[in-house]
Formats: C-alpha cells, structure tokens, sequence
C-alpha cells in the first residue's frame, strides 16, 4: 500500500527529532539544526519529524480514548482516561503533563521546519512555499488542540530559536481570542498562498492537502460560532466550487472505512497515517486499548463503548431504541437482565453449557438496529476473529459468571472489572490482519482527523444556527443514507423521523455525530462546545447487566484542564485556569 512509502522517510526522521521539546530546555540528544534542512531530501524527512509528533500517544495518538470522558465511553488508566473521567486529576497528572509537552513538542517541530525551510537557499521557491504551507497547517492543528484542551496559550512563533532562545520561553498565556486568531491566520496564509497541493503524488498519499486546510479552517470557525465563515469552507470542501480537483466522496462501505484500504479512500480528509508490520511499526495503540485478551497481543481494553452509546443506535426504520419493547420488564429488572446476558460454562469452562435464556432475543434485536452498530460495538453472543497462541481463532463474545470466559477456549475474554461491559469491534485488529500487525501497540489502520461525514455534520450544524433547516437535513441524511448504513431519511414521512424545527435538527445532529463518530474523539468537545457537558457526563455509569461500573464527574472547572504544574513552576507567568488554583 502506498501510505507505507512515507514511513521510510519517517524512520530517518526520528533520528532527528528524538527527544521532546519541553519549553524550559533544549533536546541537546538530538541532531543539530545546523547539520539539517539542506537539501530537499533533508527537507522531506525533517517534515516527516513534524507528522512523527501527531502520533505522540499524548498528542493525538489517544484521541480514540478522549471518548471515555463524554457520556459514549468508559475506561480506565491513564490511556483510557481514568483520572479525569473520575474527576481525580490535577496539574500534576501525567497525562495532563505529558499532552500539554507533547502538543507543544509539535508546536516546536513546525516552528523548526518553517524557519530552516524559509532560511534555505537551495530549493525552488515554489518547493519552499509548499513545505511552509505543510508545517503551517501540522503548527495550527497542534495549537488548535491545545486551545482545546487549554484554552488560550502561550503563543510562539517560527521567530524562537530554540537553540539559542530556550531559557527566555516564559511568555504569559495568550487569549483565547488572540490563540484562535493565531492559527486562523496560520491557515488563512496557507490558503492565499495557494502553494498547499490539492493533492500529492502517490508516494506521499496522507500528506496535509488544501481541503485539509480549509475543513480544519472550518471546524475552528464552527467552534468559534462563526456558523457562515465556517459554512464557506466546509462548501469549498465538499462542493468543489473552483474546480481544484478536491474529489471527496462519502465511501460506500462504513465497516471498511476503518480498515486498510478504506483508511486511505476518498472520505479522508486528513488522517493520521499508520503502519504496521516486520520492520514496520509505526502505528497507533488502538488495538492495544481498544481490543480484548482475544485480540493480537492479548489486550487491554481501557477504551469501550458505553451503555448509552449501544443504546443510542436507532432500529432499521428509524425508531429510538426501547428494550422493553423486545424484552419486557428489562429497563427496571435485574433478573430480566440477567436473562437476557448471563450464560453458564461448563466447569472446565470449554464450553457454554447453559446459553442466557434470551440470547435468540438478543440476536435477533441487533439485526433490526443501525448496521454501524455492528460495525462499531461487539457485541455480546456475535462472533470476532480474535490471535490466540500465535493462530488465528474465532472468539465469541459469551457473558459468564460461574467461570470466566478465556481465549484459549474460543471466548472472548475481557480484562478487569468490566466482563459485563460492551467492547469496541471499530480500530481493532482482526486475527493478524494477515501479517499486518506485528505490535498490539502500532495498528495499521490510518486515524482520521477530520473526514467528509464529519464535515457533512459540521455543515448541517452551521445551517442550522443560520436557520436553515431543511438544508442541515439534507446533509444529516447524505450520512445516514450512505449505502452499507442506508437508515431512513429524516423528514422522509413516519412521525418519528421528523425534525423541522432547529431544536429538532440540533437533536438530531447531537444523535449522527455520537454514533457516526463514535471512538474518533468527537464526543467531549461537542459537549462542552454544545454546554452539554454538565448535564449529560456526570453521575453513576452502568454495564450492561446494571452493574455500576464506575462514578463520573464533570463540573464547571472540567470544561478545561489545569495548566500542569511544572509548567507553572518553571514559568510564573501562567496562570490557571478557573477552578484548578
């Protein structure tokens, strides 16, 4: 697959950028920038240094975790977001550390490539200005994540010299407005000065493009409630109106999106490109967090799906989901529940001696419901294609408590406190994806950042602020009539699918965007932005048999997190932000 061409340059690349940028000292463990950047084959592998930091578990290398902290998933540990989703970190948690340096480690890798780019007398012009343009936009998507999780921060151009400038990076935190403004005009640039490719030879297929650039624009535009700007760039996006060749189409298939293949089809928009393989791991842990003891690897399953989000997939026709409406008396029974999940294993626990009373029911209800249901959620009593002892082995996922299910015996096996708990099927390996996964830790599946079904939602939102309904339907309906989903269009004549009103189409959206995006890290900034996010993520969060599973918080101080500490400690010019002093 061509996406793998790019990793060649990138392995040399990280021998230049080994270290991480912390914003009080300078990586002197790295190559010196005066040996660099001389040529255009310097050039491309210090870039390639630039897209190595997206990758940065605490960059954007976990954002499929940072659904765990909305009301769509659940987990545990640092990468599954344990601490903040229980409201019991501080400045002081490593992962709050570790994102804000390796956010800005990106920052500073882009601010690097744009002075020594701009400062190098050997390549064309027109070569200088599309390398520019490429770090210009990495720098404001790692600001624009910074923004997010922060708010406004200190801002530092391509003008620092690390080399020289490291011991004088105490800058107070900037606004949020003079933050957005920052990368606004970091994007605005980028697109006046037409050097960004629409699109790049085969070779360097997932390299940053100028929709990238102007859906990116977009989505910074849509948070700022700057609904008609950001509906201008999401048009140039998806209508294509000057012609440049843009060529983004939804793909036909939801479930082989997010397999190779899929992963580099004409939906993404900008995706962080991964690799995997003997000799080639450069990948994303996704199958290491999000897969089982069933999966390659044997793994951990921090990240999964919560009740709510299973719940939320509509039925075929368009209907909310109801159990009760399939199994009497299960919202309010916990033996219902029981009945409907709890199987019994024979004593040495090869087999299901006693299948849950309900399972036919529960069969049966998944093949009414919204096909990215399946997709998305294995499901319990549904078959996955786990590696168990270096072989590949069918697993079914069977719920037991008299002996706990386990791999060699063909079941799935869940790790931890959470066997009665939903798992997610989407990003994780199957088997050994025929020898391309060699590292649970680096799954080869390109990550999306932003894709044309995001877009399409964006859009709608922003005409429905304008008072535009019927055309936020249109493209709320364009997602869900993609051919392998095919649910029913809103407005198309049952009562149940009507959205006319903007507090219809808002509901509606809330609801396409939860379960089309679901494990793309979508869900916590949606609610925040939406001011959701006090009502909808706190309280008591249950599996699916009514086992409390754990306590959520979020309170006015979540809607961002605290500055870390050590950077208040070497700079004592920041300051908190509310709630965390």
């Amino acid at each position: 697959m061509n996406k793998y061409k790019i990793f060649i340059t990138a392995c040399i690349a990280i021998v230049t950028f080994s270290g991480c940028y912390d914003l009080d000292r300078y990586p002197y463990d790295q190559v010196g920038e005066s040996t660099f950047w001389k040529n255009e084959t310097q050039i491309n592998q210090g870039m390639m240094g630039v897209y190595a930091a997206l990758r940065e578990d605490n960059a954007f290398g976990l954002k499929f975790a940072i659904d765990n902290i909305s009301d769509m998933g659940i987990g545990y540990d640092n990468q599954g977001y344990g601490p903040v989703l229980l409201g019991t970190y501080t400045g002081r948690t490593e992962l709050i550390k570790k994102s804000w340096k390796s956010l800005y480690d990106g920052v500073m890798r882009s601010n690097l490539a744009i002075r020594k780019i701009s400062e190098n007398t050997t390549i064309s012009a027109e070569a200088k200005n599309k390398y520019i343009a490429e770090a210009k936009f990495l720098r404001a998507v790692f600001y624009f994540q910074l923004y997010n999780l922060y708010g406004g921060v200190p801002l530092y151009d391509e003008t620092i010299n690390q080399s020289t400038d490291y011991n004088t990076l105490l800058k107070p935190r900037n606004t949020d407005k003079e933050t957005v403004d920052f990368i606004i005009k970091d994007l605005t640039e980028v697109i006046t000065s037409e050097a960004m490719p629409v699109k790049w030879e085969t070779a360097n297929t997932g390299r940053a493009t100028l929709g990238a650039v102007y859906a990116l624009r977009g989505k910074v535009y849509l948070y700022t409630k700057e609904y008609q700007k950001a509906s201008q760039d999401f048009e140039e996006v998806m209508n294509d109106p000057r012609g440049k060749g843009y060529g983004y189409k939804l793909y036909n298939s939801y479930a082989d999106l997010f397999k190779p293949v899929g992963d580099e089809s004409s939906e993404m928009i900008f995706a962080i490109q991964n690799a995997g393989g003997v000799g080639m791991d450069y990948g994303m842990p996704m199958t290491f967090y999000m897969g089982t003891r069933s999966t390659f690897g044997s793994c951990w399953n921090n990240v999964m799906p919560s009740v709510k989000l299973v719940d939320e997939y509509e039925l075929k026709d368009g209907k909310k989901f109801n159990w009760d409406e399939y199994i009497p008396g299960f919202s309010t029974g916990t033996t219902v529940k029981d009945e409907t999940f709890v199987s019994t294993l024979s004593k040495d626990g090869k087999v299901v001696e006693t299948y849950a009373k309900n399972k036919n029911i529960l069969l049966s209800m998944y093949q009414d419901r919204d096909p990215r249901m399946a997709v998305t959620v294995l499901l319990p009593y549904t078959k996955y294609n786990g590696w168990v002892s270096n072989a590949a082995k069918e697993c079914e996922f069977v719920v037991a408590r008299n002996v706990a299910p386990n791999e060699s015996n063909g079941f799935i096996r869940i790790n931890g406190a959470y066997t009665e708990s939903y798992v997610f099927r989407k990003f994780v390996a199957e088997g050994n994806m025929s020898g391309g996964i060699n590292n649970r830790a680096h799954t080869p599946i390109n990550f999306p950042l932003i894709r044309l079904a995001d877009v399409y939602l964006m859009y709608a939102e922003c005409q429905n602020e304008l008072g535009k309904q019927s055309i936020a339907v249109e493209y709320i309906n364009k997602v869900r009539q993609r051919p392998s989903v095919n649910m029913p269009a809103i407005n198309s004549g049952p009562a149940w699918l009507k959205a006319s009103n903007k507090d219809e189409v808002f509901d509606r959206i809330q609801h396409e965007r939860a379960i089309e995006l679901a494990a793309e890290g979508h869900r916590w900034d949606d609610l925040r932005r939406w001011k959701l996010a006090k009502t909808l993520i706190p309280g008591n969060v249950y599996g699916f048999t009514g086992k409390r599973l754990l306590t959520k918080e979020f309170t006015d101080r979540d809607m961002l997190w605290p500055i870390p500490g050590e950077e208040m400690d070497i700079n004592p010019n920041l300051v908190n932000n509310p709630g965390w002093d």
